[in-house]
């Protein structure tokens, strides 16, 4: 029998040590499980949230796209990347996530400037509105990929990168490193080094930056991440 995961909305650590377990295969039930973490909790008590996302500012700002590029925040979750990204003159975001909850927490904030972002509720790794995304200038991932540790599924997600980045787009992953935490919100995930991410996008991309990041929790706790930024030069 599968081992079910505790999917208590209070626990929003990301653990350096424990096991940690899915609780289901299904795109429906991941979602679910998702929104649990969204639901009855202060969102900005979660262990992935960012009052400013400062180094995936900095990176978007270095690909030196026009205010109105095509910016696919994949797995945002409820991150405020989106309000500072608007803030600073983006004009065409996409928020996706697998749990609506968490964009919903988006939409409250950015008020009228929903017209401006584009909310996308799908699973990357099983897309099914995604297949009908148009070509984006930029990816950007924070946290997202590393929870993929089946490599069927990263091999889907690099599928759709690969479908959806432009020729000479950017892609910025930004994932635990290998010093950084082995299960986070209940779920196993996959750390990376610069080295490994090269690897999942292949000979398509050259790297133009990397670095590491400690990146310090609401909870006060560091974990530790890499971020990346990548540019695609052939198809």
């Amino acid at each position: 029998m599968k081992e079910t995961c505790n999917t208590n909305p209070k626990e929003t650590s990301c653990s350096i040590t424990d096991k940690g377990c899915k609780t289901s295969d299904s795109t429906e039930n991941l979602g679910e499980y998702w929104c649990g973490k969204y639901t009855d909790v202060d969102y900005k008590t979660l262990g992935w949230y960012e009052e400013e996302s400062t180094p995936s500012i900095a990176l978007i700002k270095d690909t030196k796209v026009a205010k109105n590029a095509v910016i696919f925040n994949v797995g945002a979750g409820s991150t405020t990347l989106i309000d500072s990204l608007l803030e600073k003159g983006y004009t065409n975001l996409i928020a996706n996530d697998i749990s609506s909850c968490a964009l919903n927490n988006i939409k409250k904030r950015i008020g009228a400037a929903q017209n401006k972002v584009e909310f996308i509720t799908d699973d990357l790794v099983n897309p099914t509105q995604l297949n009908n995304l148009q070509q984006v200038d930029v990816w950007n991932d924070r946290a997202v990929m590393h929870f993929f540790i089946d490599e069927e599924d990263q091999d889907n997600y690099f599928k759709l990168l690969n479908q959806k980045v432009k020729k000479n787009g950017f892609v910025i992953l930004s994932e635990f490193n290998l010093n950084g935490a082995t299960t986070c919100s209940g779920l196993p995930v996959k750390r990376y080094n610069t080295k490994m991410l090269q690897e999942k996008l292949g000979k398509n991309y050259t790297l133009l930056k990397s670095f590491n990041h400690d990146y310090k929790m609401p909870s006060g706790e560091i974990r530790k991440y890499v971020y990346t930024l990548f540019q695609r030069i052939g198809l």
